[in-house]
């Protein structure tokens, strides 16, 4: 890859934020972003677990689904332009993502190009069997081993240090599985400006960058947007952000000129407040830190400056996220439209309900809501029923709620069972209505699946052992 030389800023773009993210505006960054580094963040909670899943029915599988279209979209660009990638598109297989990579540079002609695998986050070994307390763990158990045999997958969030440590043999593409999002971004800047594992007030600057970037189209102003009320121009091509850090660990957050959206402090405070439960020791795997006395500052147009962040020592220990199987849930609509519709689809609730009883589906848990009526602020009608059919918890009688005038309406029928039989026939039941009543139900949807939870415990750091292995294309 052709190497460009470092000015005293590092410009970083994030190209993604989660699994199903837009590929175009990482494209975009890529070509006019100027940047230094690219990051693809893509990895939440239950998305490794479900790759884990996926690497036992196939050892080959278990990356990030939208890896070899990313790829082919962002590699051209970013060889030529001398910017290096990092992603945790690797999840559960971060090795056989590598190779992928690796495949798609041979077929676009970036033969040299060497990809960093980044591997140790899985730790099932360490935890699967073990009295190791969960911090919210299902019902009264407490502990892993109190799971037994539906652990599927023990992953440790871990830090910057390995990424770092695979760009500094360098590596033009990183690949990692579990990493905490922030520390993917802070990687490269550690790497760049030579920051020390213990100088908690740059490590925690840099963490604020990673922080404020690794949702891409919430910072400028996707999640932000409400119309009428918060404005945000262009949502239909929205920029995804970039930051240009300074070696003190100061920095700017904005976007490509002319991409859609907007940085200003607004965006950036929702952000910068988003999932920190206590904003002055914001636990990460390389800091603890503090952004209670942060600073943003509007400098320009789409230009945000951060300043006034601070950190301390990192935890002693690491979190996990632990995945096992919970049983099977159900899924299952019907639409009711025209006069009465409401009475209708609310007569149809009750008779699922019913129906789980007469033919004996055992069902743990159901909720029945009203779409665009009670699914999400819940009121004592269909959608507050927490229990029905056999073996299920008491609820409340469906029907509850007021008549309204309502010209569509969606019923949504949700059911947790034990076995997957189960809860196909679930989905059948809300099929049923179709020709059993009431009447003009239509646009039926079913389907049954596994669910596989997540609970949290904690491992001792050094009970976590890293790696990075080097390949080229």
């Amino acid at each position: 890859m052709k190497r460009i030389k470092r000015t005293k800023n590092i410009r970083i773009g994030c190209g993604a934020g989660f699994a199903d993210d837009r590929v175009d505006p990482a494209v975009e960054l890529a070509e006019r972003g100027r940047l230094d580094y690219l990051v693809f963040e893509c990895l939440a909670e239950r998305t490794v677990a479900l790759a884990q899943l996926e690497r036992l029915r196939d050892p080959d599988a278990g990356y990030n689904e939208w890896l070899v279209e990313r790829m082919e979209a962002v590699l051209e660009p970013c060889a030529r332009q001398g910017i290096r990638i990092i992603t945790n598109m690797g999840a559960a297989n971060p090795v056989a993502a590598a190779e992928v990579v690796a495949e798609v540079a041979r077929r676009l002609g970036l033969g040299g190009l060497r990809i960093a695998a980044v591997t140790g986050d899985d730790v099932l070994h360490l935890v699967k069997g073990r009295p190791l307390p969960l911090q919210d763990g299902p019902g009264t158990v407490s502990t892993v081993n109190g799971l037994g045999e539906d652990v599927v997958s023990a992953n440790a969030y871990l830090g910057a240090e390995p990424v770092a440590a695979a760009l500094a043999q360098g590596a033009d593409v990183v690949v990692t599985g579990r990493v905490a999002d922030a520390s993917l971004f802070l990687a490269p800047l550690a790497h760049e400006f030579g920051w020390a594992p213990s100088d908690w007030p740059l490590l925690a600057r840099g963490i604020a960058v990673g922080h404020l970037l690794e949702c891409a189209g919430q910072v400028t102003g996707g999640y932000y947007a409400d119309p009428g009320t918060k404005d945000v121009p262009g949502l239909e091509r929205l920029g995804f952000p970039l930051a240009e850090v300074a070696e003190d660990g100061s920095f700017v957050v904005t976007k490509v000129p002319g991409s859609g959206g907007r940085v200003t402090v607004a965006t950036v405070t929702e952000q910068l407040l988003y999932e920190v439960h206590d904003p002055a020791a914001y636990l990460t795997p390389d800091v603890t830190a503090d952004f209670s006395r942060a600073r943003l500052d509007q400098v320009a147009e789409d230009q945000v400056a951060v300043s006034g962040i601070t950190g301390r020592e990192r935890p002693a220990e690491l979190k996990v996220s632990v995945g096992y199987r919970d049983g099977f849930l159900a899924h299952g609509e019907i639409s009711y439209a025209g006069h009465n519709a409401v009475a209708r689809a609310r007569e149809a609730a009750r008779v699922v309900r019913e129906r789980l009883t007469l033919a004996a589906i055992p069902v743990s848990e159901a909720r029945y809501d009203l779409i665009g009526l009670d699914a999400v602020h819940r009121g004592a009608g269909a959608g507050a029923s927490a229990g029905a059919g056999a073996g299920a918890s008491a609820s409340a009688e469906v029907g509850a709620v007021p008549a309204v005038d309502q010209g569509e309406v969606r019923l949504r029928v949700a059911a947790r069972t034990d076995a997957l039989v189960q809860a196909r026939r679930v989905g059948r039941e809300v099929a049923a209505l179709w020709l059993n009543g009431p009447y003009g139900g239509a646009g039926v949807t079913r389907d049954a699946r596994e669910n596989i939870a997540i609970a949290s415990a904690l491992l001792p750091r050094e009970a976590v052992a890293p790696a990075v292995s080097l390949k080229e294309a």
